[in-house]
């Protein structure tokens, strides 16, 4: 049976995703972001990683201008950054609070949303259907103590795993 594009947004809607607003710096200077839960790893040495991005993204000709990007992985409280970046606005950025990568290229970092940003530099693009596949080498990372944001069934959910007692195996 033929898969449509209904079910298959249902069928990866069905299990919770990490939330993500990857950004880059287009030619003119200016922020371009969107929301992105296409993430993975790809490779610990080197440290790679791959985001897939729509060929109607506004942010996909400032990602491969710029070969650079930052993954800002958001925690909660980042809920509206997910929610701005997922439209078509041209100005995304008006209303959040970043800092320039200093390794992507001045790309933005979400400095309020996020639980961790990853900095890269793309290596390697690849053509699949109708997305962009865009690995990128970590060049620098940062991890907070933030509670993660997940994406599932439409609706972001708060992530708060229970504490561990001392001396207890997973």
């Amino acid at each position: 049976m033929a898969v449509d594009v209904t079910r298959f947004r249902e069928l990866f809607g069905s299990f919770p995703t990490m939330v993500s607003v990857v950004t880059a710096m287009d030619a003119n200077g200016m922020p371009r972001g969107l929301t992105c839960n296409a993430v993975s790893a790809v490779s610990a040495r080197p440290p790679l990683l791959l985001v897939c991005v729509d060929k109607q993204s506004q942010t996909l000709d400032a990602l491969l201008t710029s070969g650079s990007f930052v993954l800002n992985v958001l925690a909660d409280g980042g809920q509206e950054a997910a929610r701005v970046c997922a439209g078509r606005s041209e100005r995304k950025f008006a209303g959040l609070r970043w800092m320039p990568s200093a390794v992507a290229g001045g790309a933005p970092v979400l400095v309020d949303a996020v639980l961790a940003y990853a900095e890269c530099v793309v290596v390697q693009t690849v053509e699949a259907g109708d997305h962009w596949v865009l690995i990128g080498r970590v060049e620098g990372a940062e991890v907070l103590p933030r509670s993660p944001v997940l994406y599932h069934q439409g609706q972001f959910e708060v992530w708060t795993p229970q504490a561990r007692q001392v001396g207890s195996r997973p």
